[in-house]
Protein backbone atom coordinates (compact mmCIF):
# COMPACT_ATOMS: atom_id res chain seq x y z
CA UNK A 1 0.00 0.00 0.00
CA UNK A 2 0.80 3.63 -0.19
CA UNK A 3 -1.05 6.11 2.13
CA UNK A 4 -0.07 9.13 3.40
CA UNK A 5 -2.26 10.37 6.32
CA UNK A 6 -1.61 13.96 7.58
CA UNK A 7 -2.48 15.70 10.50
CA UNK A 8 -3.93 19.12 8.74
CA UNK A 9 -4.44 21.40 5.78
CA UNK A 10 -4.19 24.59 7.45
CA UNK A 11 -0.83 26.09 9.10
CA UNK A 12 -0.22 29.36 10.65
CA UNK A 13 1.73 31.81 8.34
CA UNK A 14 1.82 29.37 5.28
CA UNK A 15 -0.55 28.88 2.23
CA UNK A 16 -3.49 26.10 2.31
CA UNK A 17 -1.61 22.68 2.20
CA UNK A 18 1.80 24.43 1.33
CA UNK A 19 3.37 22.51 4.38
CA UNK A 20 2.39 19.42 2.95
CA UNK A 21 3.42 20.09 -0.98
CA UNK A 22 7.24 18.42 -0.29
CA UNK A 23 5.36 15.34 1.24
CA UNK A 24 2.92 15.12 -1.92
CA UNK A 25 5.17 15.24 -4.19
CA UNK A 26 7.49 13.11 -2.93
CA UNK A 27 4.25 10.57 -2.26
CA UNK A 28 2.74 10.72 -5.84
CA UNK A 29 5.61 11.04 -7.63
CA UNK A 30 6.80 7.20 -7.80
CA UNK A 31 4.07 6.37 -9.28
CA UNK A 32 3.42 8.89 -11.96
CA UNK A 33 0.21 10.40 -10.60
CA UNK A 34 -1.04 12.94 -12.93
CA UNK A 35 -4.86 13.20 -11.88
CA UNK A 36 -6.51 12.19 -8.82
CA UNK A 37 -10.14 11.87 -7.16
CA UNK A 38 -11.12 14.20 -4.81
CA UNK A 39 -13.47 13.09 -2.15
CA UNK A 40 -14.63 16.50 -0.86
CA UNK A 41 -17.21 15.38 1.55
CA UNK A 42 -15.78 16.43 5.02
CA UNK A 43 -16.83 20.02 3.86
CA UNK A 44 -20.01 21.35 5.17
CA UNK A 45 -20.06 25.13 4.89
CA UNK A 46 -18.64 24.85 1.22
CA UNK A 47 -20.36 23.31 -1.60
CA UNK A 48 -18.12 20.00 -3.00
CA UNK A 49 -17.31 22.24 -5.88
CA UNK A 50 -15.74 25.04 -4.00
CA UNK A 51 -14.04 22.82 -2.16
CA UNK A 52 -12.39 21.23 -5.20
CA UNK A 53 -11.43 24.68 -6.30
CA UNK A 54 -9.85 25.31 -3.15
CA UNK A 55 -7.33 22.26 -3.56
CA UNK A 56 -6.93 22.35 -7.12
CA UNK A 57 -4.03 25.05 -7.47
CA UNK A 58 -1.93 23.14 -5.14
CA UNK A 59 -2.43 20.01 -6.92
CA UNK A 60 -1.51 21.98 -10.06
CA UNK A 61 2.06 22.70 -8.32
CA UNK A 62 2.59 19.21 -8.99
CA UNK A 63 1.12 18.99 -12.46
CA UNK A 64 -1.82 16.93 -11.16
CA UNK A 65 -5.43 17.38 -12.30
CA UNK A 66 -8.15 16.96 -9.72
CA UNK A 67 -11.43 15.96 -10.33
CA UNK A 68 -14.22 15.73 -7.47
CA UNK A 69 -15.65 12.31 -7.20
CA UNK A 70 -19.31 13.99 -7.07
CA UNK A 71 -18.77 15.09 -10.43
CA UNK A 72 -19.21 11.26 -11.78
CA UNK A 73 -22.53 9.61 -12.85
CA UNK A 74 -20.90 7.17 -11.12
CA UNK A 75 -18.40 7.36 -8.19
CA UNK A 76 -17.70 3.85 -7.57
CA UNK A 77 -16.20 3.27 -11.27
CA UNK A 78 -14.48 6.42 -11.05
CA UNK A 79 -12.76 5.05 -7.67
CA UNK A 80 -11.97 1.92 -9.37
CA UNK A 81 -10.22 3.71 -12.21
CA UNK A 82 -8.43 6.84 -10.03
CA UNK A 83 -4.90 6.80 -10.62
CA UNK A 84 -5.20 7.93 -6.76
CA UNK A 85 -7.84 9.29 -4.16
CA UNK A 86 -7.28 12.08 -2.38
CA UNK A 87 -9.77 13.02 0.89
CA UNK A 88 -9.83 16.48 2.28
CA UNK A 89 -10.55 17.60 5.92
CA UNK A 90 -13.77 19.07 7.73
CA UNK A 91 -16.51 16.69 9.06
CA UNK A 92 -15.74 13.28 9.90
CA UNK A 93 -18.75 12.31 10.33
CA UNK A 94 -20.44 13.69 7.54
CA UNK A 95 -17.70 12.66 5.26
CA UNK A 96 -18.29 9.38 6.18
CA UNK A 97 -22.06 9.20 6.00
CA UNK A 98 -21.04 10.20 2.59
CA UNK A 99 -18.55 8.13 1.56
CA UNK A 100 -20.81 5.18 2.62
CA UNK A 101 -24.07 6.44 1.05
CA UNK A 102 -22.23 6.37 -2.21
CA UNK A 103 -21.14 2.76 -1.50
CA UNK A 104 -17.50 4.06 -1.92
CA UNK A 105 -16.06 2.50 1.02
CA UNK A 106 -15.36 -0.98 -0.11
CA UNK A 107 -14.40 0.69 -3.48
CA UNK A 108 -11.57 2.81 -2.15
CA UNK A 109 -10.27 -0.27 0.32
CA UNK A 110 -9.93 -2.26 -2.30
CA UNK A 111 -7.91 0.11 -4.81
CA UNK A 112 -5.57 1.02 -1.61
CA UNK A 113 -4.81 -2.25 -1.04
CA UNK A 114 -4.11 -3.46 -4.07
CA UNK A 115 -1.81 -0.59 -4.62
CA UNK A 116 -3.62 2.33 -5.40
CA UNK A 117 -1.93 5.84 -3.55
CA UNK A 118 -4.51 6.94 -1.03
CA UNK A 119 -3.95 10.39 0.82
CA UNK A 120 -5.88 12.51 2.89
CA UNK A 121 -5.70 15.18 5.88
CA UNK A 122 -7.45 15.68 9.67
CA UNK A 123 -11.10 13.97 8.14
CA UNK A 124 -9.09 12.27 5.34
CA UNK A 125 -6.96 10.54 7.86
CA UNK A 126 -9.11 9.15 9.86
CA UNK A 127 -11.31 7.40 7.27
CA UNK A 128 -7.82 5.34 6.98
CA UNK A 129 -8.15 4.14 10.24
CA UNK A 130 -10.53 1.10 11.90
CA UNK A 131 -12.80 3.79 12.53
CA UNK A 132 -13.56 7.37 13.39
CA UNK A 133 -14.02 7.47 17.38
CA UNK A 134 -10.42 8.95 17.19
CA UNK A 135 -11.88 12.13 15.75
CA UNK A 136 -12.05 15.01 17.55
CA UNK A 137 -15.14 15.94 15.57
CA UNK A 138 -18.35 16.58 17.01
CA UNK A 139 -21.05 13.99 15.88
CA UNK A 140 -23.24 16.37 13.26
CA UNK A 141 -25.19 13.53 11.65
CA UNK A 142 -25.31 9.89 11.88
CA UNK A 143 -22.87 7.96 10.03
CA UNK A 144 -24.28 5.12 9.97
CA UNK A 145 -21.97 3.15 11.79
CA UNK A 146 -17.93 4.00 12.68
CA UNK A 147 -16.52 1.55 11.07
CA UNK A 148 -13.88 3.16 8.33
CA UNK A 149 -11.45 2.07 5.51
CA UNK A 150 -9.37 0.20 7.84
CA UNK A 151 -6.55 0.76 6.08
CA UNK A 152 -4.15 0.91 9.25
CA UNK A 153 -4.70 -1.08 12.40
CA UNK A 154 -4.37 1.86 14.05
CA UNK A 155 -5.86 4.96 15.30
CA UNK A 156 -5.05 8.58 14.56
CA UNK A 157 -6.42 12.17 16.97
CA UNK A 158 -5.31 14.83 14.09
CA UNK A 159 -4.61 18.35 15.50
CA UNK A 160 -3.12 16.73 19.03
CA UNK A 161 -2.32 19.35 21.65
CA UNK A 162 -1.12 17.88 24.48
CA UNK A 163 -2.26 19.82 27.72
CA UNK A 164 -4.86 22.42 27.57
CA UNK A 165 -4.42 26.43 27.19
CA UNK A 166 -4.33 28.52 30.80
CA UNK A 167 -7.12 28.77 32.39
CA UNK A 168 -9.19 26.02 31.17
CA UNK A 169 -10.03 23.01 32.92
CA UNK A 170 -11.81 20.63 30.98
CA UNK A 171 -10.60 17.37 29.92
CA UNK A 172 -6.93 17.30 28.04
CA UNK A 173 -6.47 15.37 24.52
CA UNK A 174 -4.61 13.00 26.54
CA UNK A 175 -7.08 12.04 29.08
CA UNK A 176 -9.60 11.69 25.98
CA UNK A 177 -7.72 8.96 24.15
CA UNK A 178 -6.64 7.46 27.52
CA UNK A 179 -10.69 6.93 28.23
CA UNK A 180 -10.82 5.48 24.34
CA UNK A 181 -7.62 3.02 25.25
CA UNK A 182 -9.62 2.27 28.31
CA UNK A 183 -12.80 0.45 26.36
CA UNK A 184 -10.16 -0.39 23.06
CA UNK A 185 -7.37 -1.96 24.90
CA UNK A 186 -5.64 -3.52 22.04
CA UNK A 187 -5.33 -0.31 19.64
CA UNK A 188 -2.89 1.94 19.14
CA UNK A 189 -3.80 5.62 18.56
CA UNK A 190 -1.19 8.01 17.26
CA UNK A 191 -1.78 11.11 18.16
CA UNK A 192 -0.68 13.47 15.04
CA UNK A 193 0.74 17.57 16.22
CA UNK A 194 -0.18 20.05 13.42
CA UNK A 195 2.66 19.53 10.67
CA UNK A 196 2.97 16.24 10.88
CA UNK A 197 1.94 12.73 9.52
CA UNK A 198 2.26 9.22 8.33
CA UNK A 199 3.75 7.82 4.92
CA UNK A 200 3.58 3.97 4.43
CA UNK A 201 5.16 2.92 1.66
CA UNK A 202 4.81 -0.93 0.75
CA UNK A 203 5.17 -2.08 4.19
CA UNK A 204 7.35 0.66 6.10
CA UNK A 205 5.55 3.16 8.02
CA UNK A 206 6.73 6.72 8.46
CA UNK A 207 6.35 9.74 10.78
CA UNK A 208 6.58 12.81 8.42
CA UNK A 209 6.40 16.53 8.72
CA UNK A 210 8.25 19.21 10.77
CA UNK A 211 5.84 19.96 12.92
CA UNK A 212 7.75 18.00 16.22
CA UNK A 213 6.75 14.37 17.32
CA UNK A 214 3.97 12.66 18.02
CA UNK A 215 2.34 10.53 21.03
CA UNK A 216 1.59 7.02 20.91
CA UNK A 217 -0.83 5.72 23.34
CA UNK A 218 -1.81 2.17 23.83
CA UNK A 219 -3.89 0.81 27.11
CA UNK A 220 -1.71 -0.27 29.69
CA UNK A 221 1.32 1.88 28.32
CA UNK A 222 2.92 5.28 29.86
CA UNK A 223 2.78 7.49 26.64
CA UNK A 224 5.61 7.89 24.41
CA UNK A 225 6.93 10.70 22.20
CA UNK A 226 8.19 9.20 19.10
CA UNK A 227 10.47 11.76 16.75
CA UNK A 228 9.92 12.58 13.14
CA UNK A 229 11.52 10.28 10.53
CA UNK A 230 11.67 7.78 12.87
CA UNK A 231 10.11 3.72 11.75
CA UNK A 232 6.97 3.39 13.81
CA UNK A 233 6.38 0.00 11.64
CA UNK A 234 5.04 -1.52 15.55
CA UNK A 235 2.01 0.06 14.80
CA UNK A 236 1.19 -1.59 11.65
CA UNK A 237 1.16 -5.10 14.10
CA UNK A 238 -2.36 -6.37 13.93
Amino acid sequence: MRLLLLSNAKREGSAYLEWALTHFSDFFKPAAVSRIVFVPFAGVTAEPDAYVDKVRPVFAQMGIEVDGVHRFSDPVAAVRAAQAVVVGGGSTWKLLRDVRGLRLLRAIRQRALNGMPYAGWSAGANLACPTIMTSNDMPICDPGGFDALGLVPFQINPHYLHGNPPGFKGETREERITEFCAVNRSVWVTGLREGTGLGLVDKQLTLVGDGGDCRIFRYGQEPREIAAGADVQFLMAE
